[in-house]
């Protein structure tokens, strides 16, 4: 397990006081001590990773959030923020000498505002839970995670999530206008709000994606779609993994923008047709799902250029949805792939980089031989038209050394997305999983100068401590960047 930092002793003999203390911030059921309780958030999504959470504080209102928060610097306590612990990169993995936040109370949808087309929810609001509060009215929103149905859109914001259709229409960041969000001094502060941009530095765009390590959000203003006139998706099956990315690759070259373009390989594919019947086929070794929407005239011919660029990359299967049942169908599929592939092997760590698409069918080749080279099995599923890859490492952690060959094996195929020229996440963030492999995309002074940001909004390094930085420094080492105890870092924001 990566390094976390050391449980402070004397936290610790103090955590009945420090317990009663919580209790007066939050009364009634907000403070769970039990240790059988605390055990249910011992993990995120990465469940590899555990650790028994000090204590556990489920506040109702920003008041008790900015109390907790505020409390927690004032006496050196740590706090590691939660949404619904769908998170896949250890982002939430609580300390045992810290507090866990847990944000699911803050879960009501706050205005719906057609006009200027955008809505304000608390962040426990489930990603799809804001859909279905505005499609009544044909609008939609857009990023839509494959857990879409659990994960929250507090924990999006957090991670910076995307989705199938996150290639036409963006990912979080694109789609959220303005927030909410405590400081570690307690302080509550808004970004942004219903217009489309603010003038003065983007804080919005650093808050979006910072992992929990600035603040905890309280609120979120989301953009809301229109749904399109019309929306089909195509299957397409390829004899080689190559023909598949390949045609991925022709398909944004040539000028289309599918509103997702999906790619699983064939271990993939039969894991989700035996738990969804979809009807994939499966006598291929590729297939793509390829959406397009908008005008009836235009999602036609759209689809006819990707039937003929399948063609050309030796597509052997071709299937158009005929209504909007068989669409979600081979969409359900997909979204089911990661529970899918459980039933196929006792253990798996879904892992997340970027590639440039033009490197999709070399990073596929490569993902092979690294997982020939550990001895571990691995069934592929990407957000393709993005280049964001989800390889599924399949291993049984009831057998020696397995474990450690999947993350090893899990590291390589990081360090090959680098290689490549991509990143080391595309949605599910660094949080514990990656941090360690930081310094393969970023060098000392990179890192030095993020960590300064960080210390901008938390000058003790009591938010989310240990996540995403691989050097532990304290914010006194980072020079003139250290905001004091109490100081607010941005103090012409708007305060509550």
């Amino acid at each position: 397990m990566p390094t976390m930092p050391v449980p402070d002793a004397a936290i610790l003999a103090r955590r009945s006081q420090i317990v009663a203390d919580l209790r007066a911030i939050v009364p009634g059921e907000g403070v769970i001590d039990a240790e059988e309780e605390r055990r249910a958030y011992e993990c995120d999504g990465l469940n590899i990773y555990r650790a028994l959470p000090m204590v556990v504080v489920l506040p109702s209102n920003v008041a008790q959030v900015a109390a907790v928060m505020k409390y927690c610097q004032a006496n050196g306590i740590k706090i590691v923020p939660r949404g619904a612990g769908t998170g896949l990169s250890g982002g939430a993995l609580p300390l045992e000498d810290g507090i866990l936040l847990g944000m699911a109370k803050f879960s009501k949808v706050l205005e719906i505002d057609f006009a200027n087309r955008c809505a304000r929810v608390q962040p426990g609001v489930t990603n799809l839970g804001i859909t279905q509060a505005v499609q009544h009215a044909g609008f939609y929103y857009a990023p839509d995670p494959s857990s879409q149905i659990a994960c929250t859109i507090g924990g999006n914001v957090a991670e910076n999530s995307g989705g199938v259709h996150c290639l036409k229409y963006g990912l979080t960041t694109n789609n959220v206008l303005g927030l909410e969000m405590v400081t570690m001094a307690g302080e509550v502060i808004r970004l942004g709000g219903k217009h489309l941009d603010a003038g003065g530095y983007d804080l919005l765009g650093i808050v979006v994606g910072s992992e929990g390590l600035l603040g905890v959000v309280t609120e979120v203003t989301v953009r809301l779609l229109r749904k399109p006139e019309t929306a089909r998706a195509v299957l397409v099956g390829f004899p080689s993994l190559e023909d598949g990315g390949n045609c991925v690759a022709q398909i944004i070259a040539e000028g289309i923008v599918p509103g997702g373009i999906e790619m699983m390989d064939k271990p993939a594919i039969h894991a989700a047709e035996a738990f969804v019947h979809a009807g994939y086929p499966l006598d291929v070794e590729s297939l793509l799902i390829v959406e397009l929407d908008g005008p009836q005239a235009e999602v036609d011919e759209l689809i006819a250029n990707v039937e003929r660029i399948a063609r050309e990359n030796n597509a052997v299967t071709s299937r158009i949805s005929e209504s909007e049942e068989e669409r979600m169908r081979f969409w359900a599929g997909r979204k089911a792939a990661f529970p899918a592939v459980g039933r196929i092997s006792p253990d798996y760590i879904c892992m997340d980089g970027t590639i440039p698409r033009k490197r999709l069918a070399d990073v596929l080749r490569g993902i092979s031989d690294i997982a020939a080279k550990h001895g571990v099995g691995v069934a592929n599923v990407f957000h393709a038209g993005d280049g964001n890859l989800h390889p599924l490492i399949l291993f049984d952690a009831n057998k020696d050394g397995e474990l450690l060959a999947a993350e090893a094996c899990g590291a390589d195929i990081l360090r090959l997305c680098v290689a490549a020229g991509g990143v080391l996440t595309g949605e599910h963030g660094v949080g514990i999983e990656k941090r360690d492999l930081m310094p393969a995309m970023f060098d000392e002074d990179d890192l030095a100068t993020q960590m300064r940001l960080k210390c901008a909004f938390d000058a003790d390094g009591l938010l989310n401590p240990g996540k995403v930085f691989p050097q532990l420094h304290r914010c006194a080492e980072m020079g003139r960047m250290r905001v004091h105890k109490g100081q607010v870092p941005f103090p012409d924001l708007p305060r509550f």
